[in-house]
C-alpha cells in the first residue's frame, strides 16, 4: 500500500528544531507554565481554576479571633512603693488592698499590708506575712459569702 502523504519528520529531516520553533515549549518540561497549584491558577490556569475548583480561593466557614487572655499580675516590691507613696488606704496600723489577678514575689516589702487577691506565689506569701502583713484569696471570700447569702435564703 502506497503512502499518501510523506511522514512528519521526513518532512524536517536536516532542520535543527523539527518545526517547532525556537521556543522553550516543545523541549521537556519547559511548556507546563509553572509547578503546583498556585503557579497560574490566577492567569493561565483560571479556566480550570472556575471548571473543576470553584471554591479553591477564598475564605471558608468561620472561625473567631479569641483574644489571648494576658494574666494580670503585681510583683510585691510594688506593694511596697504603692503604700510608701500613700496610693493605699490605711486602715488602722496596716494597708488595705484589693488585687483582681496574682500577686508574684519579686522585690521586698518592709510595711504591713492586708492584701486581698485571686492568687499568690508562695515567694509573696511569705514575704508579706514575715512584714507583718495577710494574704486573703479572693477566690475564698466570694465562696464564703455565696454560702452565707444561701444559707440565708
Amino acid at each position: 500500500m502506497t503512502r499518501r502523504f510523506q511522514k512528519r519528520t521526513k518532512r524536517y529531516l536536516g532542520s535543527r528544531n523539527c518545526g517547532g520553533g525556537n521556543t522553550k515549549n516543545r523541549r521537556g518540561k519547559g511548556g507546563r507554565g509553572g509547578r503546583g497549584m498556585y503557579a497560574g491558577s490566577h492567569k493561565q490556569r483560571w479556566t480550570y481554576i472556575v471548571k473543576y475548583e470553584p471554591e479553591h480561593f477564598g475564605k471558608h466557614g468561620f472561625s473567631p479571633s479569641i483574644p489571648k487572655k494576658v494574666p494580670v499580675t503585681i510583683n510585691v516590691g510594688d506593694i511596697h512603693a504603692l503604700a510608701k507613696s500613700g496610693k493605699l488606704e490605711k486602715k488602722g496600723s496596716m494597708f488595705s488592698m484589693k488585687f483582681e489577678g496574682k500577686v508574684l514575689g519579686s522585690g521586698e516589702i518592709a510595711v504591713p499590708v492586708s492584701v486581698t487577691a485571686k492568687s499568690f506565689s508562695e515567694g509573696a506569701k511569705t514575704k508579706i506575712e514575715k512584714a507583718g502583713g495577710k494574704c486573703e484569696s479572693a477566690a475564698k471570700s466570694t465562696k464564703a459569702s455565696a454560702e452565707s447569702a444561701e444559707k440565708a435564703n
